[in-house]
């Protein structure tokens, strides 16, 4: 589930069939309650008088209340607040809030906290589980694990840090860990390369209040790295210490990745963040235009919105082009600049060509095997199927020439070339490892090229 609404029509749901309420009340009283807000464990809703909060609040309280828990799996306490659902209403100050943004820099940038993260329907579930997470000072109790995936540029690092950064405010004291699935692999790889005791990275890690960890789709395939995680994921766990993790993708979506650590990424709440729609992205756009004093009328910002639509970091690049465009041509942002701004980006983004050494390197950290052994003439088994995995994969998604691959590795025949192509092909079919692994390192290099 990824919004409020949605939530609550689950609420709705189990009110009718476990607590038994019947239509008309159900449609009288439940269905014109308007959502506003999961704001941290509170649910807060609309409603249209003061007689409809009393019946809802004496009649149907504790069947909400239990209809959350079951939903969410934690208790919520029942707000309503009785106001013109059209009218805005300004949120009152909250408990553990800072009490306005943080100051942008001269660039219009800004610290990742909850205030300067712009909330929507497409990531509305994720903030409030974020939110509920930082008050809770790291006691691991109301969602553990969180796992939040969504695809790049979305805001899923923003929310970390800002989780990092309010705990960090309630209580200075607490031993917060942001790493990305990359640097842990890094340095774990770094200490047993150069022999140490490992006992200080597992100081580092396993004695963590909050454990903040950004792409941890990177872990698939690595078997030692993954063997680490999983201890450190039991024993900060077990100690009731909060673990929030991000992810392009899905647990069950992460191939070549251990049952036992997938069951645990499931074991908590898994939400997702998916691309903000019109109503977000204009805003977005006009919050950056505010921290950097740039007026953009209102025509530039929905034609901005209206072909950006699956990046926030090309929305805040597109206002900032626009502010140097302003100060360049001394004029107003027009939708001429937001054209020529657009077209930059677009350009600016177009994927990057997938190298062979692209390729070969990903091949190699997969098999642990060297770049160098795997173009050298090396027969070991370990040696062989990673070439084998990486001309198929030059293969496949470079569409080279045979002859252009063969040189790539070694000079080798069109013979060889074909061999390992049909060999790989083959055995794709009967082998759900291999399938797994190639789909992944394909889906790897794909997606870096188009960030």
């Amino acid at each position: 589930m990824n919004s409020f609404d949605e939530v609550f029509e689950a609420v709705k749901t189990y009110c009718t069939s476990e607590g038994k309420i019947g239509d008309i009340p159900k449609k009288l009283w439940l269905d014109t309650l308007k959502p506003a807000r999961l704001e941290g464990t509170d649910a807060v809703f609309y409603c249209n008088s003061d007689f409809q909060r009393n019946v809802v609040m004496d009649n149907y309280e504790n069947m909400l209340k239990e209809a959350f828990e079951q939903i969410l799996g934690f208790p919520v306490l029942i707000r309503l607040i009785v106001k013109d659902p059209n009218v805005e209403e300004i949120s009152p100050e909250t408990d553990g809030m800072q009490e306005s943004p943080e100051k942008p820099n001269a660039d219009g940038d800004y610290a990742y906290t909850f205030d300067t993260f712009i909330v929507g329907s497409s990531n509305q579930f994720a903030y409030a589980a974020c939110t509920s997470i930082a008050r809770s000072d790291g006691n691991g109790n109301t969602y553990n694990p969180l796992f939040i995936y969504g695809p790049s540029g979305l805001g899923k690092t923003h929310l970390l840090t800002a989780i990092s950064h309010e705990m960090k405010r309630r209580n200075p004291d607490l031993k917060i860990i942001y790493v990305t699935g990359e640097t842990f692999t890094n340095e774990l790889i770094e200490a047993i390369k150069q022999k140490k005791d490992t006992s200080m990275f597992h100081d580092k890690y396993r004695t963590a209040d909050v454990l903040l960890v950004d792409d941890i789709q990177f872990i698939s395939g690595r078997d030692t790295t993954q063997e680490e995680f999983f201890h450190t994921f039991n024993i900060l766990h077990a100690a009731g210490k909060q673990i929030v993790l991000t992810s392009d993708r899905p647990p069950k979506d992460i191939k070549i990745l251990e049952d036992r650590i997938r069951t645990r990424f499931e074991s908590g709440l898994i939400t997702d963040i998916s691309m903000p729609d019109f109503e977000t992205r204009v805003a977005i756009i006009r919050r950056k235009a505010e921290l950097l004093d740039l007026n953009i009328p209102d025509d530039v910002a929905e034609f901005i919105a209206n072909r950006l639509k699956t990046n926030i970091r090309q929305l805040e690049g597109a206002v900032k082009r626009l502010k140097a465009l302003k100060q360049l041509a001394d004029s107003a942002p027009s939708l001429s600049m937001a054209q020529s701004v657009i077209r930059d980006i677009l350009t600016d983004e177009q994927p990057a060509p997938v190298t062979v050494e692209r390729i070969i390197a990903e091949v190699s950290n997969l098999y642990g095997v060297s770049a160098e052994d795997i173009r050298s003439k090396k027969r070991s088994q370990q040696v062989s199927n990673a070439r084998k995995v990486a001309i198929y994969l030059v293969h496949e998604i470079t569409q080279m020439t045979l002859a252009s691959i063969g040189e790539e590795f070694g000079n080798r025949d069109h013979s060889t070339i074909v061999y390992a192509t049909k060999y790989v092909e083959k055995n794709m079919t009967k082998d759900k490892n291999l399938c797994d692994a190639i789909e992944s390192i394909t889906k790897t290099i794909r997606d870096g090229s188009a960030k």
